[in-house]
């Protein structure tokens, strides 16, 4: 008889702690640091921005020792152990880069980067700097995907539905192609990345995109073989609202994952017998989330290791790799 296995996931905060320097100070960047103040002993020792005052606004908001106003100056300070890429997608590689050749250890924000090119440089320029380096795709540390993590031996998934929409305002920064705006990185990289992650690389994928009202790509319809044999229908939007539902299914298992699938939350296994299995943690969003990554760098750091076995650089690289084709099919610019 299956049964659910336990989460793994130790308590973030007996992890230890760190002196975070926060490089950016938008929306994501808020969230991560409420997370690490609400749940860890992990320290928001340092923001920077592109101006003193920003860079002071959020550093009070987020109760930081010390606020620069040049993310230059906050990688050089020498009491930051590590840094959070918070900045906007096409500026993950710069300000990756900016901070390795510091000597700094990063945790970058999904995706690493925008392209295969631009991940694979990072992962070189870590290797030669001997830091750390880790795509932030908080998801797999979440304590329920630990849990399926243990159950895909037995489940043979062999098909992976997954979507994740959203509508956002015109005047939202997910619209401005000079951002790197669309679905595709903000949000397409949910659906991609766990689907890649039940069913392996993609030996092929197809893709069909469709314009939001200001020209740039609105929705994307995305099909896969993964390596294993397996399938994978995905689709992610910001012009509409969607289930964000995940269904990992097998010949004899169905694992459908509540929305938003990507934070924490539950889900239900049922068998081909009819037999239904329930698995929930408290539902939260990011800022009941984000910090489960967070801890776990901590603990690979105080082990000497520059690498994370849920989230390796060569995953985030293989990524990009898939969604660049995705890209070049559906016609949507470097």
């Amino acid at each position: 008889m299956l049964t659910l296995p336990t989460a793994r996931t130790p308590d973030p905060r007996t992890a230890p702690s760190l002196r975070w320097g926060i490089l950016g100070t938008g929306w994501i960047a808020e969230k991560f640091t409420t997370a690490l103040r609400r749940n860890t002993t992990q320290r928001v020792y340092a923001v920077g921005s592109r101006s003193q005052e920003s860079a002071d606004r959020f550093g009070r908001a987020v109760g930081a020792d010390t606020a620069y106003g040049s993310y230059d100056a906050l990688v050089a300070d020498p009491d930051v152990d590590i840094v959070y890429i918070a900045t906007p997608h096409n500026y993950h590689h710069e300000h990756a880069l900016l901070a390795m050749a510091a000597g700094k250890h990063v945790l970058i924000e999904k995706p690493i980067a925008v392209s295969e090119a631009e991940a694979q440089d990072i992962a070189n320029h870590a290797a030669a700097a001997g830091v750390f380096c880790m795509e932030a795709f908080w998801t797999l540390f979440l304590p329920k995907y630990d849990v399926l993590a243990q159950l895909l031996p037995d489940l043979a998934v062999d098909a992976v539905l997954a979507d994740m929409g959203e509508h956002f305002t015109p005047d939202h920064r997910i619209f401005d192609p000079a951002l790197a705006g669309g679905p595709l990185f903000d949000m397409g990289t949910y659906p991609l990345s766990i689907a890649m992650w039940a069913l392996g690389d993609p030996i092929s994928v197809t893709a069909y995109g469709a314009p939001a009202p200001n020209g740039i790509n609105g929705q994307l319809a995305i099909a896969m073989q993964g390596e294993r044999g397996g399938v994978g229908a995905l689709h992610t939007s910001i012009v509409g609202e969607t289930p964000t539902t995940a269904t990992f299914a097998g010949l004899n298992h169905t694992v459908v994952v509540d929305g938003p699938f990507y934070q924490p939350g539950g889900f239900t296994l049922t068998t081909r017998s009819g037999e239904r299995l329930r698995y929930d943690e408290p539902k939260a969003a990011h800022e009941g989330g984000l910090h489960f990554q967070a801890a776990a760098v901590a603990r690979h750091l105080a082990a000497g290791e520059t690498a994370s076995p849920i989230r390796p650089l060569a995953d985030s690289i293989r990524l990009l790799r898939v969604m660049d084709t995705i890209r070049a099919q559906v016609g949507i610019p470097d």
